[in-house]
């Protein structure tokens, strides 16, 4: 297929999604669909009638934790909401929902749950990992004994993220999957406290998963994931952090993809 028929394609597979969610001008889908078998009409009208239950189903595997704080029925108006205010970009639906946290910020009726676009964030940042490469050894790791850190640069895996929020996010992921009797303990505690937690997201395995890091270790990981040297990475985390220790994790546990150097980054420097 050459360059004029992708872009054909592609714009024919963009106005189609465009009248499952009837933005586009009726002439102008009519258009794109003129070659089309009448199959492909009568899908395309089931598509849009079952458009709203598709975006709840979509939307309900990338967050779940939200699903059960805000109950099924609100989620689902809001699923529906979110698919007519920020409709799908692309085929795959999977990759539809980012903007959910934003949506939630913005809704009058949800601002009573100030933590909630946080949760949001966090569901997504899982969903993402899931979606991640396969994990595979570190490789570079020996130039840790080898180059200067204002050189080196640490690449987090694929997946990775990290989310530091004024709220307990940790702690309310964490009960809304937990079988203790009073599993919600620890969120009145953290809520009462008014403390808030930063969560790192990797995936383990085939399974996205998160944990809780101090400040320390958040400054150091948001260096990284922003593409900063070792130096600096350190020399953001602060005095107190402990390289080795994180170290220790990051390998075993899969933070880490790669460590590299940058010429480039040393001759700035000299």
């Amino acid at each position: 297929m050459n360059a004029a028929a992708v872009q054909k394609e592609a714009l024919r597979q963009q106005m189609l999604l465009r009248a499952l969610w009837a933005d586009a001008r009726p002439g102008v889908v009519a258009g794109w669909l003129r070659d089309a078998p009448a199959r492909t009409t009568r899908g395309l009208q089931a598509y849009r009638a079952n458009a709203g239950a598709l975006a709840e189903r979509a939307l309900a595997a990338a967050y779940p934790t939200v699903v059960q704080l805000v109950g099924d029925e609100s989620f689902a108006a809001l699923a529906r909401a979110l698919w007519f205010a920020h409709p799908p970009l692309r085929g795959d639906i999977g990759l539809w929902g980012e903007s959910l946290a934003g949506f939630i910020a913005t809704a009058p009726q949800l601002a009573d749950e100030p933590y909630l676009p946080d949760v949001a964030r966090l569901d997504w940042a899982l969903h993402r990992a899931e979606q991640a490469a396969d994990r595979t050894a570190v490789a570079g790791l020996h130039l840790l004994a080898e180059a200067d850190p204002e050189a080196l640069r640490l690449h987090p895996a694929d997946g990775t993220a990290l989310l530091r929020s004024a709220h307990p996010v940790v702690s309310i992921w964490q009960a809304h999957r937990s079988q203790a009797e009073d599993r919600f303990a620890p969120v009145r505690q953290a809520f009462a406290a008014g403390r808030g937690e930063n969560a790192l997201v990797w995936r383990d395995g085939f399974v996205a998963t998160l944990q809780s890091v101090d400040e320390d270790d958040a400054r150091f990981m948001q260096a990284l994931l922003d593409g900063r040297s070792l130096a600096q990475a350190l020399e953001q985390a602060g005095a107190a952090f402990a390289f080795d220790r994180w170290l220790q994790q990051a390998v075993p546990l899969g933070w880490l993809a790669a460590v590299g150097t940058h010429p480039a980054d040393r001759a700035a420097r000299t």
